[in-house]
């Protein structure tokens, strides 16, 4: 039995406390919602074929959801057709399903290009966890059973309006605080009980913009504590006491999908999309604070997979590869071609890359140069449903000493603990 314990996990600058085992990957980009495991003991480097594979399933429904993996259970959203997105729990042991609930119906179904499906990860605390559907269904429920606590729509309840590929966020837990983003006029991001789902504050961002696709972040900075979201136009922060609106950046949210996660560390923030990427350093100013700009490149980590900063570099891909660069200034330490385009995870001293084109590697987590420990490609990959445009969007995620893929309606597990 794994011995449970209260794990102070740091959101941005944000501190947050979670039961969860400290190897679990219990939420959106893992324990710290930063990219970044605390898990030691891994395999270093892989072997030519890649690290052992423990098993595979293909019906678990379509999507491109990361799953969250809590003690003996893996949680992921899933798709069939249009009118039936769902969550469901899954073994560790062998991916067979144990528990499946709808959530409604595929939000926008007539988005163009067309990528209909399921998109969020759940967030899993204690004895329940919190979904999010791509029509804006939101809900509590039992880990055990599946059963539903409470359940509100962000479109009905709140007038919520998503993005052209509909709503893709992971709900954020702070407390007894549940963070989302409805978008819109009335709520653009909105602070719920989390036990009861009734709203606490609403927060009418001013110009009322969609929501994007990015996931709520938690900011210490300027002597406040803040709400981070990327919307469709651009970075906001607000109070996360009251909601107030305290500061936007719009240079990187010139762009049609705004995805990345924001990435916060000394009283700054750094936000990316295709556009490219940039700084903001978050000052204090009169009653609200202040986003002055550092630097904007195009040519530093802006794609959809998401950046991870670790010391004082900054790790992502772009259309070239992968990338480190100083987290202040925007240099560019090294470059290299890599798998090309990919989402990526940190722990024990490597990255784990999941390649757009269904490629992974593991390279090293150095400023130094590029190191690669191994490369390999998943076993029996599914056929993309929506043509070329379509790529492995999932991110990848390691806890309890497995490596988890999705793609698709395909899971994958690997073991990647040292013997």
């Amino acid at each position: 039995m794994k011995t449970k314990h209260w794990v102070f996990a740091a959101f941005g600058f944000g501190l947050i406390c979670m039961a969860a085992d400290a190897a679990d990957w219990a939420q959106w980009r893992g324990p710290k919602r930063d990219g970044t495991s605390q898990e030691t003991g891994l395999l270093q480097e892989w072997p030519k074929e890649g690290p052992k594979l423990l098993w595979q399933v293909k019906e678990i429904g379509d999507g491109y959801s990361t799953p969250a993996v809590v003690g003996e259970r893996i949680y992921v959203l899933s798709s069939r057709g249009l009118d039936d997105e769902f969550v469901q729990a899954l073994s560790i042991a062998d991916g067979k399903q144990i528990w499946s609930v709808r959530l409604g119906k595929v939000g926008n179904p007539n988005q163009r290009p067309p990528f209909p499906m399921a998109r969020s990860t759940p967030t899993v605390e204690g004895d329940v966890l919190f979904a999010l559907g791509s029509d804006g269904d939101l809900a509590c429920l039992e880990t055990a059973s599946g059963n539903v606590r409470w359940k509100k729509n962000l479109r009905t309840d709140f007038g919520g309006k998503p993005g052209q590929w509909a709503y893709a966020e992971s709900p954020l837990i702070d407390g007894d605080a549940l963070v989302c983003t409805p978008g819109g006029g009335e709520a653009t991001l909105v602070t719920l009980d989390k036990k009861t789902g009734e709203v606490v504050w609403k927060s009418a961002v001013p110009g009322g913009e969609e929501a994007a696709y990015a996931s709520v972040t938690i900011v210490e900075a300027a002597g406040r504590k803040q709400y981070v979201q990327f919307l469709q136009k651009g970075v906001v922060g607000v109070d996360a006491k009251t909601g107030q609106f305290l500061w936007r950046y719009d240079e990187s949210g010139k762009s049609p999908a705004n995805i990345p996660t924001p990435v916060a560390h000394d009283g700054c923030v750094y936000s990316s999309s295709r556009a490219g990427g940039g700084l903001v350093r978050l000052k204090a100013e009169n009653d609200g604070v202040s986003a002055e700009q550092v630097y904007f490149e195009r040519a530093l980590p802006n794609c959809i997979g998401g950046a991870v900063l670790l010391g004082e570099d900054l790790y992502g891909t772009t259309s070239q590869g992968l990338l480190c660069a100083e987290f202040a200034t925007g240099k560019v330490r090294w470059q290299d071609k890599c798998i090309g385009i990919g989402s990526l995870l940190y722990a024990d001293g490597r990255f784990y890359i999941h390649g757009e084109n269904g490629e992974v590697a593991l390279v090293e987590a150095t400023p130094e140069a590029y190191r690669e420990k191994g490369r390999f490609t998943p076993p029996e990959q599914p056929k993309h449903l929506h043509g070329r445009m379509e790529k492995a969007w999932a991110y990848p995620v390691v806890a309890n000493g497995r490596f988890y893929l999705r793609d698709q309606g395909t899971l994958w597990c690997y073991d990647v603990k040292q013997p």
